[in-house]
């Protein structure tokens, strides 16, 4: 027994090692086959911008804890793959998307990054309550603007999806209002615009 104890510890302490390998792989979005390889490669995007190294940095000058138009580029060429672009954003995308946010300390990519994870989760939260979305091609492109598919008034919105905005945006050093903004459109038939600031309390 002790013996097959010793074997699980070192199966299971390799195994963060068999994943480190594989980011590259799924980077392109030629080679992102669903939404969750879509997720995995936004956390590569992620430690990148952790570290300001890894195979988004590669070729340019990129220091820790920043976000440039590159790194942004990276984000919506991963949410935009032939694969998914007719689904709608998933959980664990958007989860990644905030956490990229989180990361970044600095920006220099023109805003385009907070427009791209305001997009992407709105796309994803009026998906998850039952509501039409165009495609991500569509939908999370710079040249569209939100309020041109975001519907005016949503119905029967679901309020998980909300609590997990909440939670997600709860006491951020940087407030995304124009997410604030956008949620406030589709969940505007569940919660008055004007509690919006305490259920999301950023700080800001």
């Amino acid at each position: 027994m002790l013996a097959q104890n010793k074997k699980l510890k070192r199966v299971t302490m390799s195994a963060p090692l068999a994943t480190a390998a594989e980011p590259i792989a799924v980077l392109e979005p030629s080679d992102i086959s669903c939404r969750n390889t879509a997720a995995f490669a936004l956390t590569v995007v992620r430690d990148g911008v952790i570290t300001g190294e890894g195979p988004t940095t590669r070729g340019r000058v990129h220091f820790s804890r920043a976000l440039d138009a590159d790194d942004a580029a990276w984000c919506e060429r991963i949410l935009t793959a032939t694969a998914v672009e007719h689904q709608p954003v998933s959980r664990a995308e958007a989860e990644a998307l905030f956490e990229i946010d989180a990361a970044a300390a600095e920006r220099s990519d023109n805003g385009r990054f907070d427009d791209l994870l305001a997009k992407a989760v709105v796309h994803h939260a009026a998906s998850a309550s039952g509501l039409p979305v165009p495609p991500r091609t569509v939908a999370l492109s710079a040249e569209t603007a939100i309020e041109s598919w975001v519907p005016s008034q949503a119905v029967n919105v679901d309020t998980e999806v909300l609590e997990w905005i909440a939670t997600q945006m709860r006491g951020k050093r940087r407030g995304n209002r124009t997410l604030m903004a956008l949620v406030a459109t589709v969940v505007g038939a569940t919660l008055p615009f004007t509690q919006l600031p305490k259920v999301f309390d950023t700080g800001m």
